[in-house]
């Protein structure tokens, strides 16, 4: 992966690195990428025309963009604007694959054009290349496999993820001689608002353009959970088996630290999957107000009998109030009975309670999410290192900028959303937006203020349910 910020010529250099290794070797085929054909045009396919010299190759077919090299190697400019067009390259072998603007492209269509990466001509090396800058529907994967070093959310195989077949050459306008001295350039990209000025100067991968939780921060919104632990039957901080791995102790160094009562209020939001994970989270309310997410479990290929005995192994000792799940498993069925059906089956067997219809009410329940850690009032433990991962890289739709972009990975982020915005009122989104309402109030006796006024009205109402308790300061 080559660049990370604006200015380096990250698609100059995958054009050149194309060509370079086309012209090393006889006969082989090399391909260029970008995600629709108008960016193809501009970028890829105008810099080959105009920098590239006549006397290096015999031809270049206008229908096909393939240019044809004095070796017999070609280089075939092409583009994915679908998420099937991956498909159109099936059967062909390339020595070399470059995707501009990476993060533009799916995980699903990256892991299918590696089956693409070989070469039967001895003494070649197939390799592939990504440049991108942050941002986009890609930003997740693409930061974990290079900057992170891990394997991403939706990657099948993650155990034969290997770090030291991904390497991450970060550059920003500071390393082409072109625009390093290019002072209007630089006051243009300084002149630019403060997100997009980290992420386009200094190539900021934790924050970028179209994000939308961009006011999430790892030192205000993620805590440790202390040494009491986080069940009532666990003294010493012990925790059930299974729990997903947490962050580094370097990126957690300067967190807050908490501890969660056993009196406190506890409840579970999941987001069912099979070929997708099922996204399972735990949440506490303290008495001022603040929920606490304090574990997740995140898994797929997992029966509703399989996932119940995993929430309720993860659960042991603790007194789980309500469970919230996605709409789409009281729908959906694998036997006779629905998913919901059967996990409450195997969840009531548990001691547990049955689950309820989540609100799905999804540009409500994002807003409340921002607002919530606008104000301080949700806090994310270590143990729930994807739901700290998936926050910072969800982005808008541009269809709807009051909505986050479907993407690969964002499970545990619905099942967030999930347990925030049904816990404040299940079903009655009016009740729950007036209480997201109130709780914009910074100084907590106004807030508890509103809150019990609010409980009152919704005594008074007939077939009514109270405000939430567990959220009086």
């Amino acid at each position: 992966l080559f660049g990370g910020a604006a200015g380096p010529g990250k698609s100059k250099a995958l054009l050149w690195e194309a060509i370079r290794q086309a012209n090393e070797f006889s006969r082989v085929d090399t391909l260029l990428l970008r995600r629709t054909f108008s960016e193809l045009e501009s970028s890829l396919v105008a810099y080959f025309r105009r920098d590239v010299p006549r006397d290096l190759y015999t031809s270049y077919n206008e229908s096909k963009h393939v240019v044809t090299w004095i070796n017999g190697s070609t280089t075939r400019f092409g583009h994915c604007q679908n998420e099937s067009d991956v498909f159109q390259y099936q059967g062909a072998e390339y020595l070399f694959i470059g995707l501009d603007e990476l993060t533009h492209f799916t995980l699903k269509q990256w892991q299918f054009l590696t089956s693409r990466n070989r070469c039967p001509v001895p003494g070649t090396f197939p390799n592939m290349a990504g440049a991108t800058n942050p941002g986009n529907i890609g930003h997740a994967w693409v930061k974990a496999l290079w900057v992170d070093r891990r394997a991403p959310a939706g990657m099948e195989s993650a155990a034969q993820y290997d770090a030291r077949d991904y390497a991450f050459i970060r550059a920003t306008v500071a390393d082409n001689p072109i625009y390093a001295d290019d002072r209007e350039y630089r006051r243009t990209l300084d002149a630019l608002p403060s997100h997009l000025r980290r992420a386009f100067l200094d190539g900021d991968w934790n924050v970028f353009a179209g994000q939308y939780f961009d006011i999430f921060d790892r030192k205000r919104h993620v805590v440790v959970l202390g040494p009491r632990g986080c069940t009532n039957s666990h003294p010493g901080g012990h925790r059930p088996p299974g729990r997903a791995e947490t962050i580094p102790e370097d990126q957690s160094a300067d967190c807050g630290e908490v501890n969660l009562e056993p009196w406190w209020p506890r409840w579970i939001s999941i987001d069912w999957g099979f070929e997708h994970p099922s996204a399972v989270l735990w949440h506490a309310a303290a008495p001022d107000g603040t929920v606490i997410t304090y574990r997740e479990f995140v898994q797929n290929h997992l029966s509703p009998r399989m996932l119940a005995a995993a929430i309720a192994e993860r659960s042991a000792g603790e007194r789980i109030q309500s469970i919230y799940l996605s709409p789409d498993a009281f729908a959906r069925r694998t036997s006779e009975e629905t998913i919901a059906a059967q996990l409450e089956r195997g969840l009531t067997m548990e001691g547990l309670p049955g689950p309820d219809n989540a609100d799905n009410e999804r540009v409500g329940g994002w807003m409340l999410m921002y607002e919530m850690l606008q104000q301080n009032l949700w806090l994310i433990t270590t143990d729930c290192a994807q739901l700290i991962d998936s926050l910072p890289t969800l982005t808008r739709d541009e269809r709807d900028l009051e909505d986050v972009l479907k993407c690969e990975g964002d499970d545990v982020a619905d099942a967030a959303r999930y347990g925030i915005k049904s816990r404040l009122e299940p079903g009655r989104a009016p009740m729950a937006a007036r209480i997201a309402e109130k709780i914009t109030a910074v100084d907590p006796t106004s807030r508890a203020i509103w809150l019990k006024k609010l409980e009152g009205e919704a005594r008074r109402k007939p077939n009514s349910t109270a405000a939430p308790r567990r959220w009086h300061v």
